[in-house]
C-alpha cells in the first residue's frame, strides 16, 4: 500500500531528528521540538549538563539541558540555532491501534534511519509501573533512543525511549508537551 507523500514526509522526520553525543561513548537521538533551538532527548542518551548535537546538514552545536526528568526519562537542550525544522506533536491521546507508526533515529551510526509499524497499544506497560508508553511494533536499535516516532501524516506522537520484548516504546507526545511546559 503507498501513502501519497510519504517521502516528503520520510525527509521532513530526518530533518528535524538530530545526532546527540553526550561526550562519553555511544549517541543517541534527538528531536528538534521548536525552530528556536529545543531539542528533545532521553535523559538517558543526554548524562550531561552539555551534548554535541548533529543536525542532518551536519551543523554541530553544544547543547545545553535546560531541563531534565529521569523519572519520564526526558532531557531538553537549547542549541543557539533558529529556523530550524521543528517537530508538529500530535495529540498522542488520540492515538488508536493499527495505526501506521515512522520511527526515524540514528541507529548503531546510521544517520536518518527510518522503520515502519503499527501502534499496538497506549497505556501502560507490565513490570514498568504506570507510566504511559505508546507500543509499537517498529524495529529500533542502540542510537534510537530519543528519537521521534511520528504517525502517517509525520506528526510526532512519541520520543522513542526503548524496547520491551519485541515492541518499541515512546513517550507520549502529550507528556513531552507537559514536561516542557513546566
Amino acid at each position: 500500500m503507498a501513502i501519497a507523500g510519504f517521502g516528503e514526509i520520510a525527509e521532513h522526520l530526518r530533518r528535524l531528528t538530530v545526532l546527540i553525543r553526550p561526550g562519553r561513548r555511544g549517541s543517541g537521538s534527538g528531536v528538534i521540538w521548536s525552530g528556536d533551538g529545543t531539542i528533545v532527548t532521553n535523559a538517558h542518551v543526554a548524562h550531561d549538563s552539555n551534548a554535541h548535537v548533529q543536525l542532518w546538514d551536519g551543523r554541530e552545536f553544544v547543547g545545553t539541558v535546560t531541563a531534565r526528568d529521569p523519572r519520564r526519562d526526558l532531557v531538553s537542550l537549547r542549541i543557539n540555532a533558529s529556523d530550524l525544522p521543528a517537530a508538529t506533536p500530535a495529540d498522542s491521546a488520540q492515538l488508536r491501534p493499527g495505526e501506521l507508526a515512522i520511527a526515524i533515529g540514528n541507529p548503531m551510526g546510521f544517520l536518518g534511519a527510518l522503520t515502519t509499524g503499527v501502534i499496538h497499544a497506549i497505556g501502560p506497560v507490565r513490570g514498568l509501573g504506570s507510566q504511559i508508553w505508546v507500543q509499537a511494533s517498529v524495529r529500533l536499535a542502540p542510537g534510537n533512543s530519543g528519537g521521534p516516532l511520528a504517525d502517517a501524516g509525520g506528526r510526532v506522537i512519541g520520543i522513542n525511549t526503548m524496547v520491551a520484548g519485541r515492541l518499541a516504546l515512546a513517550i507520549p507526545s502529550n507528556v513531552v508537551r507537559h514536561f516542557l511546559a513546566v
